[in-house]
């Protein structure tokens, strides 16, 4: 989740390889369930040029003023 809330996508295959993520469809659905459940973030894909899917987080509310660091501690911005 860290590294999709910074604005970063993955695909299943990218997901394994920096992750060790074996089911990503799965994995993103526990995602979705938990960052979409206030509606401060929401998941989205979109297709790469061969036929990938890549996932994204987005922020809902784009002028929050903090963010995460890298182990997930909320931090000013």
């Amino acid at each position: 989740m860290n590294y999709l809330s910074n604005g970063k996508g993955l695909t299943a295959r990218e997901a394994k390889s920096r992750f060790g993520v074996s089911n990503m469809r799965a994995t993103i659905s526990d995602i979705k369930m938990q960052v979409e459940q206030y509606g401060n973030w929401e998941v989205v894909t979109e297709k790469t040029v061969t036929g990938m899917t890549r996932y994204f987080m987005n922020d809902t509310h784009p002028s929050r003023k903090f963010s995460f660091d890298k182990n997930g501690k909320r931090v000013a911005v």
